[in-house]
């Protein structure tokens, strides 16, 4: 007793016989388990003395087969009427009936890994003696293969599957290793579930199972979703070398799959074996066998896209919505209270999903992106997107980007660069969306961003025609939170030469970036960023949380836009759909409707479980979006976007972006039905593209001409109205009016500021005419609308200049005392005379300087005076 207790504790055997003895035992155990399968209360009864015998007493006496995945319906919409879109299953699996699979699969299952499955209990002694021969040869357990039935093998892909199903990665892949690992008692569990199918489901519906849930490589389960893969046909029609070649794969799916040619090899090696079991078992006769054995992978292979998923969706580039679809469905509550409910349930299936995606205009505008944004470029990794929502209901109708969806294998790895694994033309990102349905970090949107500082400006009351200053400048102060922001940041314009002052209108249509720096400094960092939260934009990648700014919370991530001093001029990074749903909020009399992708689910007895409700919140007042659009129309008409009014007349209006460095280039805009956002960039770096042609021109360049064509076929289905005009005072804002202060004294000119509401700045003095000391101009200059409180530069004349008058037709002599009397001290006639006619000999025909001209008094002013007919000096002159 106390010797087996000893041998018990061992974990590793010291000798050739320490390793029979293990064997012995092994097999010993692999008997009793038959037992307890048969009669579990005796066997467990009479066996007390070995520490295995805890594995039997925790392990469950059964595992279920379970539901196998049925297939979910997606459904867009053609000619406003519901078509397929997608078959989608959790895995890209077809469940088949025994009688649906070819006879030889089901030989080739047996015969290659299993020949006794007809007559055992689950569990087969002999293949356990042979394990047992292996690990007494020194190998570790089951090296030495055969040890593990079909059965066996069934309850370790149920397990597989079950891991699979678990909500978080770490729990998934906790779970996974578990079920594939390698060890006694992973072994004993297995072969006690085995014997616990094997009692409560007949071999056919065992067979079955493991044929339809079973792993066949490059993201492939069941024998179907594999036959249709790698033959390009059903699995009811297979020759025995397509068999045997998938049968081939299960023991190493990653090195025996069919999917590239150099894994041939490997599966003819394997699949061979097992047309030598299938022919000695008369499963095949001699031609059959010597006809396969002679085969060749490529004389069989058709790789086929799968039929089922979303990347064999229906349409033209509706993949990405696809994927963004189903994703959004299993986090509805119409399929569980919690996510693991969820998860089950859509693994489970049989729902049929109503989506938003219009798939006529998806596919029109699948063709322009490809044709502005082409997959094929070269010399950078250029990306492309268009999305287009419903403005009063947040319905996603387009989503299109210019690469092909290919999720591949080994690619959506924690922490991989899914772009690392497929072509240049592919990837398995959708550019559209944020990072947790499957985007990446989003981008920088440039000037797009500026209308939520602008619709900011408008909601304190500031007006579109206050006059700020776009003189590039170094900015210090601004707010943020109620508490100041002291920082350096200096500010360019996006060319060169812009600047000086101009009202918030002219700046949002030109896009002068120190303007709207500078109005951002009138507000609030917090409260503009609250105005776009309230348009539902935030970051596609949640960002940690630091002390940095002021307006962090102790979260340890937040996807709130960071408010630092640049973030006005767009440099958050967030996704298209995100930007296209805000302008839809704005289109939309201010009204905010989140991004909806789901109209209606159906569950598998037919019962309409609903969509995702409408979520529309009122985010700006409707008189402050209506004035905020008034000045944003004319981006598309002398602005930014000069030209990018659709032809069919519709009301629209857009913002442009570009980023510093024109690696990202972006137009948004919108009908009063719907909004487009257009975005092209350079997906992994930097890369100007201005100066970097395409098809249609320099690629930031084509962007105006992308976003009206994408607009123009989207009106052909929504038709637009005309937004709302602003009244006059909302125009004009709580703006005071710059008075006149022309010749008055400085003293004077003090007061009357601070009277009306400004701070007096001294400009200094400046060589100009009138009483020296007087005001000669400002800056604004008079009749400027400005906000209470800003400041007017004041300048002071020296009294030095005077103005020219205008003496011209007159007579010489009255134009000299005239001169005289304006304060000119150097006059003189000029000796070249035009010629006369007799009746203006003596007039005066030009001055110069000109009349109206201002100078200093002691500027040379010469008349030119008529002669005579001859054009000779006249006689007689006073």
């Amino acid at each position: 007793m106390s010797a087996q207790k000893t041998s018990a504790r061992r974990t590793k055997p010291v000798s050739a016989v320490g390793a029979f003895i293990g064997f012995v035992g092994f097999s010993a155990l692999a008997g009793l388990l038959v037992t307890i399968g048969v009669t579990p209360a005796i066997a467990v009864a009479g066996v007390t003395t070995t520490s295995t015998i805890g594995v039997f007493e925790s392990l469950p006496e059964y595992i279920e087969l379970g539901d196998l995945p049925q297939r979910n319906e997606v459904l867009a919409y053609s000619g406003g009427k519901p078509v397929h879109l997608a078959t989608v299953y959790d895995q890209n699996r077809q469940e088949l009936k025994y009688d649906q699979i070819s006879e030889n699969l089901k030989n080739a299952a047996i015969d290659g890994e299993d020949k006794r499955f007809w007559e055992h209990g689950g569990v087969d002694m002999t293949s356990l003696v042979r394990a047992g021969v292996g690990t007494v040869a020194g190998g570790g357990l089951g090296d030495s293969g055969g040890g593990s039935t079909l059965t066996m093998q069934l309850v370790r892909n149920i397990k597989m599957q079950q891991a699979l199903e678990l909500p978080t990665p770490e729990e998934r892949l906790k779970a996974y290793n578990e079920a594939t690992k390698v060890s006694v008692s992973r072994k004993l569990e297995e072969m006690k579930l085995a014997i616990g199918l094997a009692k409560k489901y007949s071999k056919k519906d065992i067979l079955t199972g493991y044929l339809n849930i079973a792993f066949f490589g490059d993201q492939t389960y069941g024998v179907q979703a594999a036959a249709q893969h790698y033959f390009g046909k059903s699995a009811t029609d297979l020759t025995p070398a397509e068999g045997a070649s998938i049968l081939a794969i299960v023991q190493s799916p990653n090195t025996r799959n069919l999917s590239d040619p150099k894994f041939y090899d490997a599966n003819v090696a394997r699949r061979d074996v097992i047309l030598k079991s299938m022919y000695a078992q008369k499963h095949i006769d001699k031609k059959q066998f010597d006809e396969a054995i002679a085969s060749k992978p490529a004389d069989y292979v058709h790789l086929t896209d799968p039929t089922q998923g979303c990347k064999a969706a229906a349409g033209n580039g509706a993949q990405f919505f696809c994927d963004y679809a189903v994703q959004v469905v299993k986090e509805m509550s119409q399929l569980g209270a919690t996510q693991k409910a969820r998860d089950a349930a859509w693994r489970n299936g049989g729902y049929t999903i109503q989506t938003t995606l219009n798939l006529d205009l998806n596919n029109a505008q699948k063709d322009l992106i490809n044709a502005y944004a082409p997959n094929t470029e070269a010399r950078f990794a250029l990306g492309g997107v268009l999305n287009s929502v419903e403005a009063d209901t947040g319905r996603v109708l387009t989503m299109v980007q210019n690469k092909n969806y290919n999720q591949l294998a080994g690619c959506g790895t924690e922490g991989a660069d899914p772009n690392a694994c497929a072509p240049a033309t592919d990837t398995g990102i959708n550019y559209s969306v944020d990072q947790k349905y499957g985007g990446g970090e989003g981008f920088q949107t440039g000037s797009t961003f500026k209308p939520f500082t602008l619709l900011n400006w408008l909601q304190n009351g500031h007006g579109l025609q206050e006059i700020v200053n776009g003189t590039p400048r170094t900015f210090t102060n601004f707010t943020q939170c109620g508490a100041p922001l002291n920082v350096s940041y200096p500010v360019s314009n996006d060319a060169p030469g812009e600047g000086g002052n101009m009202t918030v209108e002219n700046a949002t249509y030109r896009s002068i970036n120190n303007s709207y720096v500078q109005m951002a400094q009138k507000l609030d960092f917090c409260d503009i960023r609250k105005t776009a939260e309230s348009l539902g934009v935030h970051l596609a990648k949640p960002r940690e949380t630091s002390t940095e700014y002021a307006d962090d919370t102790s979260k340890p991530t937040t996807s709130d836009v960071r408010t630092n001093a640049s973030f006005v001029l767009g440099t958050n990074y967030i996704a298209p759909l995100t930007m296209a749903a805000a302008y839809a909020g704005i289109a939309n009399n201010g009204n905010f409707c989140r991004p909806i992708a789901i109209d209606n689910v159906t569950n598998a007895e037919g019962k309409s479980l609903g969509g995702q409700p409408k979520e529309c919140t009122q985010a700006v007042d409707p008189q402050v979006a209506s004035t905020a659009i008034y000045a944003l129309k004319k981006v598309l008409t002398i602005g930014t976007a000069g030209g990018g009014r659709t032809p069919d007349g519709f009301d629209e209006f857009a913002k442009t972006g570009t980023t510093d460095d024109a690696d990202q280039i972006w137009i948004v805009g919108a009908t009063t039905k719907v909004a487009t956002a257009a975005w092209l960039g350079n997906t992994v770096g930097k890369q100007n593209l201005r100066f970097i042609y395409g098809p249609n021109g320099a690629y930031a360049g084509s962007r105006t001409a992308l976003w009206r064509q994408a607009q123009s076929v989207v009106n052909t289905q929504y038709a637009g109205g005309a937004f709302a005009d602003p009244s006059p005072a909302a125009i004009r804002g709580n703006s005071i009016t710059v008075p006149n202060l022309q010749g008055q004294s400085a003293e004077a000119a003090r007061a009357t500021l601070a009277n009306a509401g400004f701070t007096y700045v001294d400009g200094g003095v400046q060589a100009g005419g009138g009483t020296p000391g007087t005001v000669a101009s400002t800056s604004p200059g008079a009749g400027s609308q400005l906000s209470k409180g800003s400041t007017v530069t004041v300048f002071t004349t020296d009294g030095s200049q005077t103005t020219v008058p205008e003496v011209t037709g007159k007579q010489v002599g009255a134009a000299r005392s005239e001169l005289a009397d304006a304060g000119f001290t150097n006059v003189a006639v000029s000796k070249d005379y035009p010629k006369g006619n007799g009746d203006n000999e003596c007039l005066v025909a030009a001055v110069n300087p000109g009349p109206g001209t201002a100078v200093g008094k002691d500027t040379a002013v010469t008349l030119s005076v008529y002669g005579n007919k001859n054009g000779k000096s006249p006689k007689g002159c006073k």
